[in-house]
């Protein structure tokens, strides 16, 4: 299936069916969030991936209770670091010159150009890590849709709720967005047969 096809395909469904998605799928969605790219290639955000149902309930009233909450076979939660660190700017620099092979000197202009963004207020790295995240959801989306996966991109949800059930803080991080994951309950969705509705190409688009 193109890329096209599969985007024809997918929408934002209202009702899962409980079914649970194979193994095998699930590991290429998340091989491609994970390659999903983002500013400097630092990869700012950590990405849960919620399966336990009991999890999952306690989940649904903070997301004000969607059905799809419970009714997916996962639930992906797109959790931006709170701050940026001299730390976790060193943990990236390291990870670069072992991989890569190369000496960790010869990165010093990458550490200082991480560093300088340190000048910035921590709301403003925040919002910047925020926005690598949706990001790695687009990508999500776009694999899911080419594995026959339904998908809901959703922030309809009490992040501070969230991040104190899921202990974000104490990992340094704060939720952005969420997916579900699953199979479209046909008999009880009512956007399964509507048409997809997508502005005029040349409303859209503006050639310069």
């Amino acid at each position: 299936m193109s890329i096209t096809a599969a985007l024809q395909w997918r929408y934002a469904a209202k009702r899962m069916n409980g079914t649970k998605i194979p193994e095998s799928k699930m590991d290429v969605i998340l091989d491609a969030i994970a390659l999903a790219p983002s500013s400097f290639g630092l990869q700012p955000y950590s990405v849960l991936i919620v399966e336990n149902k009991e999890l999952l309930e306690k989940i649904k009233p903070i997301a004000y209770s969607q059905p799809q909450i419970t009714e997916a076979s996962a639930l992906v939660v797109f959790a931006a670091w709170d701050k940026l660190t001299k730390e976790r700017i060193s943990i990236y620099v390291n990870q670069i010159a072992q991989e890569r092979g190369i000496a960790l000197e010869t990165l010093a202009p990458v550490r200082e150009q991480l560093e300088s963004q340190l000048a910035n207020s921590d709301a403003d790295n925040f919002n910047w890590h925020a926005k690598q995240t949706y990001i790695a959801l687009a990508i999500g989306l776009v694999a899911a849709a080419e594995q026959k996966v339904d998908s809901t991109p959703m922030e309809g949800f009490n992040s501070l709720l969230l991040d104190d059930l899921l202990q974000l803080q104490e990992r340094g991080l704060r939720s952005t967005v969420i997916m579900a994951l699953g199979y479209r309950d046909v008999k009880n969705d009512y956007l399964v047969n509507l048409k997809k509705i997508r502005r005029p190409k040349d409303a859209l688009f503006i050639h310069l």
